[in-house]
């Protein structure tokens, strides 16, 4: 496989710009994984310890610190940014290469690709060097790089620069203690210098305003489909959709990731309020389990996530059990099944445990729980982008909870901005029709899950509109709101779901939320949970279900595309086992 989903896959950019690091910092047995601050590589170092004690009590990690050069960088901005670092580098031996890529999917705190482009090639040229470099402490270690050109793709340069025929040259002809040419012009800042020196078609000085612009999407105070520069006419938005007193975009926060904001989401409520064993409520995407279970002192699994299970989860905390925070998705991904948020709230305050709703699937136009959690995460790489091109999180405190006072308090010593100027620009960029395209996915959704409803062949369907827990949904849906695009079926036999998924004329893979839908079309099951198909049996996560992503297509269309591909399925011979099946599940 050439690439793949970015937290589990590493892009061929990312291992290219390791590949040239380990060539100057390290030896062919190590590796590197590249990370956006020196703060994110201790967290990683510390993982690795906590991973490998039993394994090998004496390993031993580095830690270098990519910085701008110090003859770009001005007295101003070194006292301004503190010495941040623009890239973090942890180095490893090559056999431990496997819990470095656990840190890497589960946290989703790694860099991006356009992080890992730009920052390459400033390293090549010497506008990034090791921190200690920079500090005249320590010397290149004589490793050449390299012998290929790093130029990027011709579609998001600006245009040919004076010096292209210098860019050019091959990487051998150049050191990261080079001489540099070039100077930054008065008063720039050294990490905007090495930015736009090396971006693409993007003004990174709107970075600030890209990132003001998605807070106040997600904060509700901006639906309108306008230009970055009217979005920040307005000095702070008053507009407060979601219906909580004193909410306003303030109390948003951006990470690189979706991943990455559940991640920090129980990381910063561990450091609020010590450490205490957390809930998974339901059937989670896989990696918010994991983290729950990696990080802390571990995790109650409630995989049904039914009222037998709450009921279990109140006799736990009758019988003194404390847990740090119920974490739960609305609705959960695959099942579309929907948890009882009013009881797990009326539980929650009665034994003194926060709420962290994940409303990714749902998404805050059609839903609207807040009021109901103390967080509330999302991944806005899924349909807040929509065009499969960025990723980034986003966390919410509700500022009526009343761990409201300590979660900002710790926010405001723990929280560091790692979301990269460029997948910034992009986010703010692709969301500006959120609303609009909200609207259009839950139309063809419905009608595609209607489709399905109306075959004889599918066994069970999985939609919030028609699951069990829908009066769990529709107690948050908005007056406007529908039931989202994503939705899963299952088929009789395996020959009968594989017959569906070949026929379908879409393009397949492992995401949701993209614009160009039907085309994101995976056999879920067997992607997130190959390793571990009889647990996820247990919970009605069948090896064979299909979840779909529906988007934008005309949804006559689309219905036909899904009618060929079950004809297909119709036509697969029947058996006695087939025979023994009833007509559609809801679930």
């Amino acid at each position: 496989m050439i690439n793949g989903y970015p937290r589990f896959f590493v892009d061929k950019s990312i291992t290219s710009f390791a590949t040239t690091l380990i060539g100057h910092y390290a030896t062919p047995n190590e590796w590197a994984t590249l990370l956006p601050s020196h703060t994110v590589a201790l967290r990683c170092a510390s993982f690795f310890q906590d991973q490998c004690r039993y394994l090998k009590p004496d390993l031993v990690l580095k830690i270098v610190d990519l910085v701008p050069a110090p003859d770009i960088e001005q007295e101003a901005s070194r006292q301004r940014t503190n010495g941040e670092s623009m890239i973090s580098v942890v180095i490893y031996p090559k056999n431990y290469s496997s819990v470095a890529k656990s840190f890497w999917q589960h946290s989703g705190e790694g860099i991006s690709s356009r992080r890992a482009e730009l920052c390459h090639r400033a390293f090549i040229d010497g506008f990034l060097v090791a921190r200690n470099d920079a500090d005249g402490a320590c010397k290149n270690s004589g490793h050449s790089a390299p012998k290929r050109s790093l130029k990027g793709p011709l579609r998001y340069q600006k245009g040919r620069m004076a010096n292209d025929a210098e860019d050019a040259r091959p990487l051998e002809s150049v050191s990261p203690t080079s001489i540099r040419k070039e100077r930054p012009r008065n008063g720039e800042e050294s990490a905007q210098f090495v930015e736009e020196r090396y971006g693409r078609n993007l003004e990174f000085s709107l970075a600030g305003k890209a990132k003001l612009a998605i807070r106040r999407r997600i904060a509700g105070g901006l639906t309108a489909n306008v230009d970055l520069n009217r979005t920040t006419e307005i000095v702070h938005s008053t507009v407060n959709i979601r219906q909580v007193p004193g909410f306003s975009e303030d109390d948003v926060y951006l990470f690189p990731s979706g991943m990455s904001s559940i991640f920090n989401t129980h990381r910063i409520m561990m450091a609020s309020r010590g450490p205490m064993r957390s809930v998974c409520f339901g059937f989670p995407y896989i990696d918010t389990l994991k983290i729950l279970e990696k990080w802390g002192p571990g995790c109650q699994f409630y995989g049904n996530g039914s009222a037998e299970d709450l009921d279990d989860l109140e006799s736990r905390c009758e019988e003194g059990e404390r847990f740090l925070a119920l974490f739960c998705e609305f609705p959960g991904n695959p099942l579309l099944k929907c948890p009882d948020l009013r009881r797990i709230r009326v539980l929650a305050d009665r034994f003194d445990f926060a709420v962290v709703v994940d409303e990714t699937i749902g998404n805050f136009l059609n839903i609207h729980i807040l009021p109901h959690a103390d967080v509330v995460v999302s991944s806005l790489t899924k349909v807040f982008s929509g065009d499969s091109n960025v990723m980034g999180g986003s966390m919410i405190l509700n500022p009526s909870s009343c761990y409201y006072g300590c979660l900002k308090s710790t926010m405001g010593v723990e929280y560091e901005d790692n979301y990269w100027a460029e997948d910034a620009l992009f986010m703010e960029r692709n969301s500006r029709d959120f609303v609009s395209r909200i609207a259009r996915i839950n139309t063809n959704a419905e009608a595609i899950a209607d489709c399905f409803r109306a075959s004889g062949h599918v066994k069970g369907l999985y939609y919030p509109k028609y699951s069990s827990t829908r009066p769990f949904y529709d107690q948050y849906r908005k007056p406007t709101g529908g039931y989202g695009g994503l939705l899963s079926v299952t088929f009789r036999t395996r020959p009968e779901a594989v017959a569906f998924y070949d026929a379908l004329e879409t393009a397949k893979g492992p995401s949701l939320g993209t614009n160009f839908t039907l085309r994101l079309v995976s056999p879920y099951t067997l992607l997130a949970h190959y390793g571990e198909l009889e647990w996820a049996a247990q919970y009605g996560v069948e090896p064979d279900l299909v979840r779909m992503s529906v988007g934008l297509e005309d949804t006559a269309s689309l219905c036909k595309v899904v009618e060929r591909a079950l004809e297909a399925a119709a036509k697969v011979k029947p058996t006695a086992k087939m025979d023994d099946v009833g007509g559609c599940r809801e679930d």
